[in-house]
């Protein structure tokens, strides 16, 4: 599956990038924003995107909307550092498939929400 990383934190962005890559994703892409990640989308039409919450032009939920307004979108899993039990709400409700915090990124944790 193709992934697309959209992280403000550049360090964020290589171990998740690792980390994916180790467990078969095939990772072709980085952004450090949503302007940028929305072009990134378009031209490489990832399966899906890992998107921080917390970005600097718009937050991960304003990014998710926009991507599923693209023509064919891509699926979504939202991320941050924070408790996703705060979050939840706003999860839902943006369309992303879920939410899977930092630390416990896998593709056990990121599978169970695209099933």
């Amino acid at each position: 599956m193709s992934v697309l990383i959209v992280d403000d934190h550049a360090g964020f962005r290589a171990h998740a990038r690792r980390l994916l890559e180790f467990e078969g994703y095939r990772v072709v892409g980085e952004a450090a924003d949503s302007a940028s990640a929305l072009v990134a989308a378009r031209e490489l039409k990832p399966e899906l995107v890992l998107v921080d919450v917390h970005l600097p032009d718009a937050n991960g939920f304003q990014l998710t909307s926009w991507l599923a307004a693209l023509n064919d979108p891509p699926a979504v899993v939202l991320t941050s550092s924070r408790d996703g039990a705060e979050l939840a709400a706003c999860v839902s409700e943006c369309g992303a498939h879920g939410f899977v915090p930092k630390a416990e990124l896998s593709r056990e944790a990121i599978d169970g929400l695209l099933r």
